[in-house]
């Protein structure tokens, strides 16, 4: 009887007795809320391979003119930064002297030659006097040996003529190339000299076709190798941003990777006629190398966390996974994810700040039109 009173006059020990056995035999916290998400499934598609990368613009030829011989220049013949033909006077440097050695070779040739002349009259004379023994065999041999010279000394003194002509041609100095030329670096009047630094006077560039010197990694080298790199197509964008009206052609692509940069060196070349880009621009370079197939996801999916980059995924069970994820680049609104994805898999879209591994979710399928949104909606 005391026991049976004093059970019934304190009933709080059994109340918590009984609420700690029903808690001890549960096997995780209370079930919450379902958070309602917009899902899209996992499908493996085809994208271009685009690729990007800064370059720098140079002229298809590039040629420093020089000076080849010394003298005072005379005239500028081009207003700079034009463009100019093959063959065009650039420079005008002082003649005169040129036309004096000119005029000095051409006389010692024309001496050089009556030398000659009169030792070959000299052999026919000295040649009949041996057959009629009124000379000795020496004097002939001796007279010969003297025609000989005179022919070795006439080609000499024709030699030294070639060379004075041309001298005299390089006091014109003309455009090897057609291109845009550069600041004259010797003004009218001053001295250059050949074959030292003064000799350069300018540098002309062909701007048409024009080219771009860029760089890629190693990976997306051989993403380009995977396709035909010499039929990618290549285009510009320029520093206001805009994309240069036309396409361009992978035309060099190194055989070796840069030691100290990991990169591999490649060069485009664009159609210039109208001059609308110049040697020397920086440029943002956009190969297209062809189409993959890829599983792409929207990039607003993917977030960061301690281990990387990761997405939320629906479990067999209904609810949420996280799953960590190894990302490429961007195909418009979408993010490729080169692993931790398989096709066949969901995707959660949106309300990601709310879910917890094993969090309970409500899904519903996301139409072109919410899956949309979910790409451009802060979550």
């Amino acid at each position: 009887m005391l026991l049976q009173r004093f059970a019934f006059s304190n009933p709080l020990p059994a109340l918590l007795c009984a609420i700690g056995i029903a808690a001890c035999g549960r096997s995780g916290p209370p079930p919450g809320n379902p958070i309602a998400v917009t899902t899209v499934q996992v499908s493996s598609r085809s994208v271009p391979v685009l690729i990007e990368s800064v370059g720098r613009t140079e002229g298809s030829k590039e040629v420093e003119i020089r000076a080849r011989v010394s003298g005072i220049v005379q005239k500028q013949m081009y207003a700079e930064g034009s463009f100019v033909r093959a063959g065009s006077p650039l420079f005008q440097i002082e003649r005169a002297p040129f036309e004096i050695a000119l005029a000095q070779a051409r006389a010692a040739a024309e001496q050089a030659e009556a030398t000659k002349e009169q030792a070959d009259r000299e052999t026919q004379r000295v040649s009949g006097l041996l057959q009629s023994k009124a000379v000795s065999k020496r004097t002939a041999e001796e007279a010969s040996t003297a025609a000989r010279y005179a022919v070795a000394a006439l080609d000499a003194a024709r030699a030294r003529v070639r060379e004075a002509e041309l001298n005299l041609s390089y006091t014109s100095v003309t455009a090897p190339i057609g291109g845009v030329t550069g600041r004259a670096l010797h003004s009218e009047g001053s001295l250059v000299t050949a074959n030292t630094d003064s000799s350069l006077l300018t540098r002309l560039s062909q701007t048409d076709p024009i080219w771009v010197r860029f760089a890629l990694s190693e990976a997306e080298h051989e993403g380009l190798r995977r396709g035909n790199p010499e039929k990618s197509v290549v285009q510009l964008i320029l520093a206001n941003g805009d994309t240069y009206e036309a396409p361009g052609r992978v035309n060099f692509a190194a055989s070796t990777v840069d030691e100290s940069l990991g990169t591999v060196q490649l060069r485009a070349e664009f159609p210039n006629s109208k001059l609308q880009i110049l040697p020397g621009q920086f440029v943002k370079v956009r190969v297209d190398a062809g189409m993959q197939e890829v599983i792409a996801v929207p990039q607003t999916a993917v977030l960061q966390g301690n281990q990387g980059r990761y997405v939320w995924t629906l479990g067999a069970d209904g609810k949420a996974v996280q799953r960590v994820v190894e990302t490429g680049e961007w195909v418009n609104r979408d993010w490729i994810i080169r692993k931790g994805l398989n096709v066949g898999d969901t995707v959660i879209l949106d309300n990601l700040m709310k879910l917890s591994p094993g969090a309970e979710v409500v899904a519903q399928a996301a139409t072109d039109t919410k899956a949309n949104a979910a790409a451009t909606a802060a979550n």
